[in-house]
């Protein structure tokens, strides 16, 4: 099912995003623009996202911040989109 029009964006890759440590719509919208735009989507995206436990916070235990554990799947996203190009 799309989530985003605008982007076509599905409610498989935002879980995707999801299990690979995206909170927040926001962090949603870094990796695959959805929300961005007219912003429909953002309410259907916090439903996805759900309140369970964020993997990120893990990561900030361990010493680890959130900007530099997003720098660190960006970079990952961007690697695997040039890759695939």
């Amino acid at each position: 099912m799309y989530v985003c029009s605008c982007f076509g964006i599905t409610d498989k890759q935002v879980k995707e995003h999801a299990a690979a440590g995206a909170c927040t719509p926001r962090q949603i919208a870094s990796v695959t623009k959805a929300g961005t735009d007219c912003g429909s989507c953002v309410r259907t995206i916090q439903g996805l996202l759900g309140r369970g436990a964020c993997p990120r916070r893990e990561l900030l235990e361990k010493g680890r911040t959130a900007a530099d554990a997003l720098a660190a799947d960006t970079a990952t996203s961007e690697k695997e989109l040039a890759g695939a190009a």
